[in-house]
């Protein structure tokens, strides 16, 4: 998966990364579904490993444009975990009380704590992304949010948090189809907001949006992926084999058991 990762200092160009790539895993959709039964049944004994030992936390960061199938992915790559130890945080419309603070401060108390697993679904990205294409704020206030989201996440590191972030790539063209499939279908309705067709307009601000915020963000210890999302399947093997093998790389371990477990008797 080491394609997909954005080397620290490296500006990216989001044409150079096709969204129909299906390059690292032979056998195509048809041999998809077995492989993501076992991705997720690792990631389900991987996940109830990192709750019992108790010593990291996992932060998750999804990002796409419109349509471009966060939920879907978590979903998919989440399906079997324990829901005690996994967690899933949305990033809407700063509240009142939340702009009154830093841009940094409705997300810090969100991030996870020791054990668990947490799925940002958007996230503090929006603060370079939505502010910058909408004018929202000055270039130079959410310019220099680059360096302090560095400065937060690899605080979040030391503190041992392994962080892993999504760039689900899917092309314009796939994105009318998915926001055409939710007119078609009366029970897709409710997933159709008009203010996305606005969104769309800008469609080429946000890519250089975020390809401007994944250039200066991805580092050792937070790493930007961009997974090539026009294929669901693809996408869905693609995020779920990052993360169990970031996982595995911790080498957990069950904790040893207070007593010894030999001696007792259940009566």
């Amino acid at each position: 998966m080491e394609k997909y990762r954005i080397k620290p200092g490296h500006k990216i160009d989001l044409s150079d990364y096709d969204p129909d790539d299906e390059s690292q895993f032979s056998g195509g959709k048809k041999d998809a579904k077995p492989k993501m039964a076992e991705l997720v049944q690792k990631l389900d004994e991987l996940q109830e490993l990192l709750y019992a030992e108790h010593k990291h936390k996992v932060l998750i960061v999804l990002q796409a444009l419109d349509a471009g199938g966060k939920d879907g992915t978590i979903r998919a790559v989440f399906d079997g975990v324990n829901p005690q130890g996994v967690h899933v945080a949305s990033f809407k419309v700063p509240t009142p009380e939340e702009l009154d603070h830093d841009f940094l401060w409705r997300i810090h108390s969100k991030v996870p704590g020791v054990g668990e697993m947490v799925i940002f679904n958007r996230s503090h990205y929006e603060d370079v992304l939505i502010v910058r294409v909408h004018k929202l704020i000055p270039e130079n206030v959410w310019r220099k949010r680059y360096a302090e989201i560095n400065d937060f996440e690899q605080m979040l590191a030391a503190e041992g948090t392994t962080i892993l972030k999504f760039y689900l790539n899917f092309s314009k063209n796939e994105q009318k189809e998915r926001l055409q499939a939710r007119l078609d279908d009366p029970k897709k309705h409710w997933k159709f907001n008009p203010a996305d067709l606005t969104e769309r307009a800008l469609w080429d601000d946000y890519l250089e949006a975020y390809q401007d915020a994944m250039s200066a963000t991805s580092t050792k210890w937070a790493p930007w992926y961009v997974i090539p999302a026009n294929h669901n399947w693809y996408r869905d093997l693609t995020v779920a084999s990052v993360i169990v093998k970031a996982l595995e790389d911790l080498k957990m371990k069950y904790p040893e058991p207070a007593a010894d477990l030999d001696k007792i008797i259940i009566p």
